[in-house]
């Protein structure tokens, strides 16, 4: 491995991060990455490692940012739980109270936690849209406020897999004022001193490495096996155009086309569940200031982040949309078995391809994980599997 470019920091004591990285490599899983963890607020490792570009002609550089998808609704569900601090929402208030025209169609006593753990049945949009209109605040939020819900309030929840992010950053501008993106950026990024945008300012794109998506894998590939096949199928049974897991993965078939998430345009929109940009570091260190400040910064006190990560669904429920049982808290995905991280208290967010972020308070580690090749999954990338099982080791032999 010793032509992989590989920089960055890694503190005595948790070199089983940086052996990760090299074993992922070495499976041929990966083309570019960022990895970072903090434990009990410092920043103990910080690596980049790999290329830009399957051809490796362009290292993976320090500075690179990368498009996230779902692993942005963790620091929208910071942005809300830091209203909720300063007193601007309450978790328990109906959502209309704040948002008025929300109240449509029987939306009135549907509670700011109820929206925030995807039980509002509201994971996609009636109508076609065309991506101008999506990528239009005004345009979309008032689509989802004049919505009837797919299903009674509180009686289901579903990933709502873009939609959330909308609904959220509404909250967010009714009551402060800012719009979700410059909120991040004051009031998360900036004190942290680090990169989280959503709308990408049109001056950074360069540094945005591009997604590698329909290429296969770098390894060779055999027949299909018995156990893939069922797993195919399986997909294409829950997750296909017309189910709810479909719709709200394609907004009802008006969120799709090749490349789209590598498009300026969608880039520099406010797409707050799916289109932030940023690195590892920057991940890991907003999910450490949840615990530990950080640059001087703490941007949630501990009795409101246990409030943030409280689970609202119930135990084993299915998911509408995922099938499988899901577990949300206050817009962070829980641990579960559909997302385990490293364990019971692990609160956060993976995203599309393997992206991920979370943090563990009982053992005082965050965790931040992005990279440029997507895999053909939502959840359980086994690069992602290997770094966070190699940080809890880390934690727990110096515990």
């Amino acid at each position: 491995m010793s032509s992989l470019p590989l920089s960055g920091t890694c503190v005595a004591g948790w070199e089983h991060v940086h052996d990760a990285v090299l074993t992922n490599f070495a499976a041929g899983e990966e083309v570019g990455c960022s990895v970072a963890v903090y434990h009990k607020g410092q920043l103990v490792v910080d690596l980049v490692a790999g290329w830009a570009d399957r051809a490796k002609t362009k290292e993976y550089a320090a500075d690179a940012l990368q498009l996230v998808f779902s692993t942005t609704k963790g620091v929208t569900a910071t942005a809300v739980a830091m209203c909720v601090e300063r007193g601007l929402l309450s978790y328990s208030q109906p959502v209309a109270h704040y948002w008025p025209e929300f109240a449509q169609h029987g939306k009135g006593n549907i509670t700011v936690a109820q929206l925030l753990s995807h039980q509002a049945g509201l994971y996609t949009v009636e109508r076609p849209m065309e991506l101008d209109e999506i990528l239009h605040w005004n345009t979309i939020t008032a689509e989802l406020a004049g919505m009837a819900p797919l299903w009674e309030p509180g009686t289901a929840h579903g990933y709502h897999a873009h939609t959330f992010g909308w609904l959220a950053g509404e909250l967010i501008r009714r009551v402060d004022g800012r719009g979700v993106g410059q909120f991040i950026q004051e009031e998360i990024a900036s004190p942290l001193g680090v990169e989280i945008y959503v709308g990408l300012p049109e001056a950074l794109e360069h540094r945005v490495v591009p997604l590698l998506m329909g290429q296969g894998h770098d390894k060779p590939k055999g027949p299909e096996t018995e156990e893939a096949k069922k797993t195919r199928e399986l997909i294409e049974q829950f997750m296909g155009p017309n189910t709810p897991g479909g719709k709200a993965l394609s907004l009802s078939g008006s969120w799709t086309g090749e490349g789209l998430m590598n498009r300026s345009d969608v880039l520099r929109a406010e797409i707050p569940a799916a289109n932030g940009v940023t690195n590892a570091r920057s991940l890991a260190a907003m999910y450490a200031a949840l615990q530990h400040p950080v640059n001087g910064v703490q941007l949630l006190s501990s009795a409101m982040r246990d409030a943030a990560f409280t689970v609202q669904t119930p135990k084993n429920e299915p998911d509408t949309c995922l099938i499988g049982p899901t577990s949300f808290a206050m817009g962070y995905m829980a641990a579960s078995e559909f997302t385990p991280y490293v364990g019971e208290g692990s609160c956060g967010h993976p995203g599309f391809g393997g992206s991920v972020a979370f943090l563990q308070p009982q053992r005082q580690l965050a965790f931040g994980y992005v990279m440029n090749k997507l895999a053909d999954n939502l959840v359980g990338d086994s690069r992602a599997k290997t770094l966070m099982d190699a940080a809890a080791r880390c934690a727990d032999s110096l515990s």
